[in-house]
């Protein structure tokens, strides 16, 4: 079982500068080295950059998408109208009716 060296004649080195020192003034640095405290550096804020969290990739609230009828008017409005689902026509829901009258024409020649 390994024992270590305590008391006022501990010694150590300073890994930076190579001195010697008393083994309880050495500091141990963020990067693992045993320093004394004239080569003690502490880490710089930049080496522990603030936490930011990952950006939203989706919307916070949603709705399902809503199926709303477009209704085209092609000449006469009432007779012949068709419904459509976005891009492709709807199925027929009634028939198309085309209707048309001429009247009474009368000719006279004179």
């Amino acid at each position: 079982m390994a024992t270590f060296a305590t008391g006022k004649y501990a010694l150590a080195i300073c890994d930076r500068c190579g001195q010697q020192y008393k083994f309880t003034q050495l500091q141990e640095e963020w990067n693992g080295l045993m320093t004394c405290p004239e080569c003690f550096e502490p880490k710089h804020p930049q080496l522990d950059p603030r936490y930011h969290s990952a950006d939203a990739q989706a919307l916070p609230w949603t709705r399902t998408a809503r199926e709303e009828p477009v209704t085209v008017f092609v000449n006469a409005p009432a007779d012949s109208a068709f419904e459509s689902d976005g891009m492709q026509p709807a199925k027929q829901s009634r028939a198309l009716i085309i209707g048309s009258s001429v009247g009474k024409v009368t000719v006279v020649i004179s």
